[in-house]
């Protein structure tokens, strides 16, 4: 295997949240995915994931990206702009010739990089009219990207699976545990490795729910998520505030 070392850089959907350890720091696809390769490449592999929830593109890149080229590992992930399409500031005729070059740097230093195409996680959330146009395009620019640059490209949105709730917190922004177990497979899929087959089982999709129970439950996570979310727009907050990268360097990955 031609990969002894694995940068994980982004946001939430890299750090983990929502698929907890018992301890309750969060594990994710990307530990996954470096586990796995871990077994294949053997006790010299080193993973370091810098990814920090809530985290916008600016910020990746000005944080994120020089260290993940200083370490000159052999594989990056790179997934960034989730956060920006949510915001009314986000300006597409900027954003994508800047993810254009922050990708073209990532594969100038030598390595392999993986990009994404976000699931429809708008499914299930508001404002779906005005921020799923933005997540199309950027999705769209994705893809153009991946090819011009030889970027490894997994294509989430492409698969309507994570159209199932169960593969979502009840936060209905982050992936639950299954849904990170999916997407380590989808990735390990394209890096042309295998996984273990049960990542790719999901629940059965749940029965729709009576509209009354459907209602109440939107408004219960209204409450616990909705209004938490804007209240930290409404003072410049981030869910990230004093939160640190889990794997700041490169290291050993303890095999399961």
């Amino acid at each position: 295997m031609r990969w002894r070392s694995y940068v994980a850089v982004g946001d939430s959907f890299t750090e983990g949240m929502d698929d907890a350890y018992p301890d309750g720091s969060y594990r994710g696809w990307a530990d996954l995915v470096a586990t796995r390769l871990a077994a294949e490449a053997g006790p010299d592999f080193g993973y370091a994931n810098l990814a920090i929830r809530g985290r916008l593109f600016p910020n990746v890149v000005a944080e994120q990206v020089p260290s993940a080229l200083a370490m000159k590992p052999d594989l990056i992930s790179f997934a960034a702009g989730g956060n920006d399409v949510l915001r009314r500031s986000f300006d597409p005729d900027s954003f994508v010739p800047r993810f254009d070059s922050v990708v073209q740097r990532l594969r100038s230093g030598g390595s392999d990089v993986v990009l994404f195409r976000f699931a429809d996680v708008m499914a299930r959330l508001p404002g779906q009219r005005l921020v799923a146009p933005r997540v199309a395009l950027l999705n769209r620019a994705v893809g153009e990207v991946a090819e011009r640059h030889g970027a490894i490209l997994v294509d989430l949105y492409a698969d309507d699976t994570y159209l199932n709730p169960l593969l979502w917190s009840t936060d209905r922004l982050h992936l639950s545990a299954a849904g990170h177990r999916r997407v380590a497979a989808q990735v390990l899929t394209a890096l042309g490795i295998g996984c273990e087959e049960e990542w790719l089982m999901v629940p059965p999709h749940p029965a729709p729910s009576p509209w009354l129970a459907a209602r109440a439950a939107d408004l219960r996570w209204a409450g616990r998520h909705l209004a938490p979310w804007i209240k930290r727009r409404l003072t410049g907050r981030s869910s990230g505030d004093f939160v640190t990268a889990k794997r700041p360097v490169l290291g050993p990955v303890e095999r399961d």
